[in-house]
């Protein structure tokens, strides 16, 4: 091969390596366009929220003020704690949440085990049903639900009883127990995935050594899942800490979290209408709830970033993304 030959062929493979940076960079410009643009999507009304909570009223009628505030205030976290009763909400939320997760932990855990390594005549169609909670919508099951816990009978083992648990943690704590709460259809979906990923052998050993079916599922299969373990208690610990629909129904007028958020800006206009004054402007109210949702999601904001590490790693080692 001549020396002109070489160059042009040189020459040819520089340029198309040139050509395939500038693909390769086009599409990490694109997929970097695209990020940020979620990423906007998503923490938009986030940032909005913690800058107009520490704004004063004044400050939304202020067209020059857009994120700063002119007139800083921490007025709005003071009336929210007070009228949110925080302390003492936060402390019921936090114990019914805990106890509420660590139960939809249990049950989802053992029927999820259940489902991936025993086999018994309509196990797929049992597994198909749990996957069909996951598209009815709350409300579609609402009524049979208040019917069920207005007039408790025990699954009608006892239908001369018919308590009436309504007002009381008693139904929430019955669905987290048999593994019909919030989200609980996930929830058993992980757990099946993930204990039908683990090998048999282990199983196997354990009922060598004489192990039965519930040792061997506390003592080996339990312990080796604990990646799902902590992702399906992270997810039970928050969607349960958000859930209003359930609580309202079932425990009323609970001094809880999402309860309190609801009513902070009746209670605030009452207060100020005894005082004498009988109108609350729309933007005070939207400051107060503002003040009052960051609050009911700091302690969530805490627990993630205490836990960011395992969380991630959990996630990635049970398969749900990639």
């Amino acid at each position: 091969m001549s020396e002109t030959s070489a160059r042009a062929a040189f020459s040819r493979v520089r340029r198309l390596l040139t050509a395939r940076n500038l693909i390769a960079a086009g599409f990490a410009l694109g997929r970097l366009g695209v990020l940020i643009g979620v990423a906007y999507t998503i923490l938009f009304p986030l940032l909005a929220k913690v800058s107009s909570s520490f704004m004063a009223e004044v400050d939304i009628f202020d067209k020059t003020v857009n994120w700063i505030p002119k007139h800083f205030t921490l007025n709005n976290y003071r009336n929210a704690i007070k009228y949110m009763n925080y302390p003492q909400a936060f402390l019921n939320s936090l114990g019914l949440t805990l106890g509420l997760s660590l139960l939809q932990l249990a049950s989802c855990s053992v029927v999820g085990y259940g489902l991936a390594r025993f086999f018994f005549r309509g196990r797929e169609i049992l597994f198909g049903a749990v996957i069909f909670t996951l598209v009815v919508p709350p409300q579609m099951i609402m009524i049979p639900l208040y019917l069920n816990f207005r007039y408790f009978d025990f699954f009608g083992l006892a239908k001369s009883l018919e308590l009436n648990l309504l007002g009381t943690y008693w139904p929430l704590v019955l669905m987290g127990t048999t593994a019909m709460g919030v989200k609980n259809g996930l929830f058993v979906y992980i757990m099946r995935q993930y204990f039908r990923g683990m090998p048999r052998d282990l199983e196997e050993a354990a009922y060598i050594d004489g192990a039965g079916a519930f040792r061997a599922f506390f003592s080996v299969m339990l312990p080796g899942a604990m990646p799902a373990l902590i992702v399906v208690f992270l997810f039970a610990f928050v969607w349960q800490w958000n859930d209003y629909f359930f609580v309202n129904i079932f425990a009323g007028s609970r001094e809880l979290l999402p309860n309190a958020l609801a009513e902070l800006a009746g209670r605030y206009s009452r207060d100020l209408s005894i005082a004498g004054s009988e109108y609350v402007p729309r933007a005070h109210r939207s400051l107060l709830n503002n003040a009052g949702s960051l609050l009911l999601i700091a302690p969530l904001v805490i627990l993630y970033i205490a836990l960011q590490r395992y969380f991630i790693e959990s996630v990635e080692r049970t398969g749900l993304v990639g």
